[in-house]
């Protein structure tokens, strides 16, 4: 099964940087200026659209709910970048230059993602897409909340680790919602 996942994973990614490359190509890195508030309130905003839809059982504007999922993780990819970056990297940057970034944020959540899940068996699989979406809610949260504390913990996991679950979340989700 594992491998499986691994492939399903893989095969989201490909579509989520699809788009991610697309739109750099037509906005450049224009999400550079945002600070990294500003990218956790993105992520809510579409987490929150996700969870109205799936309450009130329709939506108003075309993009589904797929789409939401591929933004909050191509946002999560962004914020974690961000996080990475030296204060003085240029706002403008290639895609040449930014992929080889992208690619490694994704390495490194899915070896998270690898953990978590020989730890916990594949639970995900289990879940309810709305749970998740609710989690996923959480963690931003908990974001928000280390925000407005200047990045201090006392004992929890810091942002990255938040937006790296955050990801694997939507991973789940819109692997659910392919089967």
């Amino acid at each position: 099964m594992a491998s499986k996942t691994v492939s399903e994973y893989k095969e989201v990614i490909k579509a989520c940087k699809e788009v991610f490359e697309k739109k750099t190509r037509d906005y450049g890195t224009a999400w550079r200026i945002l600070r990294l508030p500003s990218i956790t309130d993105q992520i809510m905003i579409k987490a929150q659209r996700i969870r109205s839809i799936q309450e009130k059982g329709i939506q108003k504007i075309e993009e589904g709910v797929p789409d939401e999922f591929v933004g909050i993780i191509n946002y999560c990819i962004m914020a974690i970048i961000q996080m990475d970056l030296p204060a003085d990297a240029p706002l403008e940057m290639k895609f040449g230059v930014i992929e080889p970034l992208y690619d490694q944020v994704v390495s490194e959540t899915l070896h998270l993602h690898e953990d978590k899940n020989h730890d916990y068996g594949e639970a995900w699989r289990e879940m309810r897409i709305s749970s998740m979406t609710d989690i996923v809610l959480m963690k931003i949260l908990r974001i928000k909340q280390i925000e407005d504390n200047k990045g201090k913990t006392i004992v929890s996991e810091g942002i990255k680790a938040n937006y790296q679950d955050i990801m694997n979340y939507a991973v789940f989700c819109l692997i659910l919602l392919k089967s």
